[in-house]
């Protein structure tokens, strides 16, 4: 039987069989979606979270085709670390969500330069180092596929976050189009997930729940979106189907913002 034959009882395609996938900050949210989903869909899942005990729990929810890899991705050696331990379980790397975040909503007047570089660290020099340490691989393989988690944050600014989650979100979009170009003819495709206002647990700690009903109340359409839809999208630019798309900033935001 052909991958494409492969249906689950519940109609997801098998389309990720025999790839193998590493997502950074798994543990909940976006991030613990998009590795269910490319789980569900076949993929063997890396699953890093910070804390280990989380990460082992995860990994043990998903099934025998995830690794938990725990740690913190801005430590020394984190990158290579975890694309070490991936290959040593599965011998190629196919897919790279690079999910972590560092979500803070401090405002000017009180933020500091080391929260600043902080969320510089988390937000964009570990989605470079993460691709930097899968690259020989991936060139190996003539195959990859790369999915920077951004945000509406980096097309224009944060409702909730502060400045710094916006500045290195925006970042993460020119570090997206820059990859893309080098890492085309290798057979690599670089892509951003924007999302907008999604219903997650983050959301819910930087904002009331009246607040974020009158604001899903204004967008086209009005409610939160889902980290499922979310995942579905990242998905999309992991598979095969958009081997012809690199260097775009895919949103997700209910019409919040039309570019």
């Amino acid at each position: 039987m052909t991958v494409n034959e492969q249906k689950r009882t519940s109609g997801v395609p098998l389309d990720f069989s025999g790839r193998v996938a590493i997502v950074t900050g798994a543990a909940r949210g976006l991030g613990r979606a998009a590795a269910e989903r490319l789980y569900e869909r076949g993929a063997g899942v890396v699953v890093n979270v910070r804390d280990a005990a989380r990460a082992e729990a995860l990994a043990g929810s998903l099934g025998g085709r995830a690794l938990a890899v725990p740690g913190d991705i801005t430590a020394d050696g984190a990158p290579d670390e975890i694309v070490r331990r991936t290959l040593e379980r599965f011998g190629r790397i196919d897919i790279l969500v690079n999910n972590a975040a560092f979500a803070r909503s401090t405002r000017f007047p009180d933020l500091s330069a080391e929260e600043f570089r902080d969320a510089l660290e988390v937000n964009l020099t570990a989605p470079f180092l993460l691709t930097k340490a899968v690259l020989p691989t991936m060139q190996a393989q003539r195959y990859g596929r790369i999915i920077n988690i951004s945000s509406s944050a980096g097309r224009m600014v944060s409702t909730l976050g502060g400045a710094h989650y916006t500045a290195s979100k925006a970042g993460l979009l020119g570090l997206t189009r820059a990859a893309a170009k080098e890492l085309g003819k290798f057979g690599i495709t670089v892509n951003a997930v924007c999302p907008g206002m999604i219903d997650t647990e983050l959301t819910h700690e930087n904002a009331a729940p009246d607040l974020l009903d009158h604001l899903a109340a204004g967008y086209p359409i009005p409610r939160l979106g889902t980290a499922l839809e979310v995942a579905d999208l990242v998905c999309f630019a992991a598979s095969e189907a958009a081997g012809y798309i690199t260097g775009t900033s895919l949103d997700i935001n209910g019409g919040d913002l039309m570019m």
